[in-house]
């Protein structure tokens, strides 16, 4: 039977024709994998590309090489290696798990998603997650969600990968990180969690604290910093421990986890990160969520507010380019003294500070068409004048202490929470 019959028959309302196709086509992979690839790349949309799908898939591991021969060669690209890749079965599990190993962050993403949509259980998947977070750079989604996945099948494997002296130092780091990531520092021994302890002090005195940018969006609190442990308290914080400001940030904009408390109530948990003492402020990053709450305006206040009755001072930062909005507070010993919101008209509250440069300052009387308060800086001028700007710490930053990484709940500790480690 001639190659375009059977391409037709794959369309077949008869599922007979359709199984009797698929046997054909099997049968001759030589010559029917070519046809397959040209006519997935001539199909448009997802139906269209469903039967030649199904036949690779029935095909199986020789049309996977072709595939990957095709991708590699520059043959097939963009979307449609991504759609052909995925759609093998567990027969072709220890190829997604070489392709999960491969440097490549594209196709290392397409094994992963595999063997996660597979379940794969196997030594080639403990492998790939070992080789996949042993080389320090960015890692695939979805080798997280899939050490998250079998972090229970995999945790005894990864443990002694760790401390197998025949295997690569690189793989062995890569085995300790694909701990981490499946089921947090509680899943390491004893032994590699008093290294991890050691690896933070150790860059804690050496590290050059940089912090993120706050392009489209952000939120930070500050707060004096000789009188920032007052924080701990007002914002029901717990467990602090040393943390590098790399990895606090990393950890403060991570996963959050469910929790059950002690009293059977359940609860979503974060982590917050307290930054070093930065021209004498301490800025505080974490999940809006849990420090503020689901009421966003009220919670701000009361948070800043609740903040300067334990530090004497407080001050929060908000933007969101893409909402249009733009706050800050500040508040002294319990109340809001000064605030600015834009989104959309500009509202502003309590009198000027002395930085504030306002339109109708040296104007006499004034000018009847410009509000008094006109002209006062948004959140991304006025943190410079008020503590300091986070896009500007560097290296000409005064630095005293290290961070604190703190969690939103008692009882929880810091090793649930999964993800990598940045030192």
């Amino acid at each position: 039977m001639k190659i375009d019959t059977l391409l037709e028959d794959l369309t077949s309302d008869d599922p007979a024709c359709v199984d009797a196709a698929l046997r054909h086509l099997a049968d001759r992979p030589d010559s029917s994998v070519p046809a397959l690839l040209r006519g997935a790349a001539a199909a448009q949309g997802g139906a269209a590309l469903r039967p030649f799908l199904t036949a690779l898939r029935h095909i199986g591991p020789s049309a996977f090489d072709d595939v990957l021969a095709g991708a590699q060669r520059g043959e097939i690209q963009g979307w449609l290696v991504h759609e052909l890749l995925g759609a093998f079965d567990e027969r072709c599990a220890d190829r997604y798990a070489t392709l999960a190993g491969v440097k490549d962050y594209g196709r290392s993403g397409i094994g992963f998603r595999a063997l996660l949509r597979l379940r794969t259980d196997s030594e080639a998947g403990v492998r790939a997650l070992a080789e996949g977070f042993s080389r320090g750079g960015p890692v695939p989604y979805e080798a997280s969600r899939y050490a998250r996945a079998l972090h229970e099948e995999f945790r005894p494997r990864l443990r002694a990968l760790r401390r197998d002296p025949a295997v690569p130092a690189r793989i062995r780091r890569g085995a300790m990180a694909a701990l981490v990531a499946g089921g947090g520092t509680d899943a390491l021994d004893g032994r590699d969690r008093a290294l991890l302890t050691r690896l933070i002090s150790v860059k804690i005195t050496d590290e050059t604290p940089r912090l993120p940018e706050t392009t489209l969006s952000s939120w930070w609190m500050a707060v004096p910093g000789a009188t920032y442990e007052g924080v701990f308290p007002a914002l029901g914080l717990h467990d602090a421990r040393p943390v590098t400001t790399a990895g606090g940030l990393d950890a403060s904009e991570g996963q959050e986890i469910d929790h059950v408390g002690p009293a059977g109530e359940e609860l979503v948990v974060g982590r917050v990160f307290v930054t070093p003492e930065l021209d004498g402020w301490r800025l505080v990053f974490g999940s809006s969520d849990r420090l503020i709450g689901d009421d966003p305006w009220e919670g701000m206040i009361e948070a800043v507010e609740r903040v300067s009755s334990h530090c004497g001072h407080a001050q929060l930062f908000f933007l969101d380019d893409a909402g249009g909005s733009d706050v800050w507070f500040v508040a002294e010993n319990g109340r809001v003294i000064r605030r600015f919101a834009a989104d959309g008209e500009p509202e502003w509250e309590g009198d000027p500070l002395p930085w504030e440069t306002l339109e109708n300052d040296g104007c006499g009387s004034g000018d009847d068409d410009v509000p008094s308060n006109a002209g006062t800086a948004g959140a991304r001028e006025a943190c410079a004048h008020l503590s300091v700007d986070p896009g500007a710490v560097g290296p000409g930053t005064r630095v005293v202490g290290h961070g604190w990484l703190a969690i939103t709940a008692p009882g929880v500790g810091h090793g649930a929470f999964p993800g990598t480690i940045r030192l």
